[in-house]
């Protein structure tokens, strides 16, 4: 891949990287404040909070292994793999990798592995 790519694609990393942290740190201190100004409710409130809080922990979780495959990337392109489908080996196109900067697999091989997980 070329040099001015691979640069273009790890500022986009470590951009969204940032992005990700800056929201779940933000986050973070909502739900802390909302855990510290919390007063005695019913159990229909409670259930909704709890719901609210499962909800969060999830989304908290989902950006989590972002930040992981975003780490991945990062990592390829400093060990020259970057852009190489992990499945089969063959060069991911570079649509596909500006689209999702830390994708792991070509197209085909990302198909093919969502109908077999069906």
């Amino acid at each position: 891949m070329e040099k001015e790519f691979l640069d273009k694609m790890k500022e986009t990393l470590i951009a969204s990287k940032n992005e990700i942290i800056d929201q779940l740190t933000s986050n973070s201190s909502d739900i802390k404040h909302i855990i510290e100004t919390m007063e005695t409710k019913d159990s229909i409130d409670l259930a909704s909070d709890t719901i609210d809080a499962t909800l969060l922990d999830a989304l908290s979780t989902k950006d989590l292994n972002r930040i992981k495959l975003i780490d991945n990337a990062l990592t390829r392109i400093e060990q020259g793999k970057y852009g190489l489908c992990v499945k089969c080996g063959k060069p991911i196109a570079q649509a596909r990798l500006e689209a999702i900067p830390y994708a792991l697999m070509c197209i085909n091989c990302k198909s093919e592995d969502e109908r077999r997980n069906r």
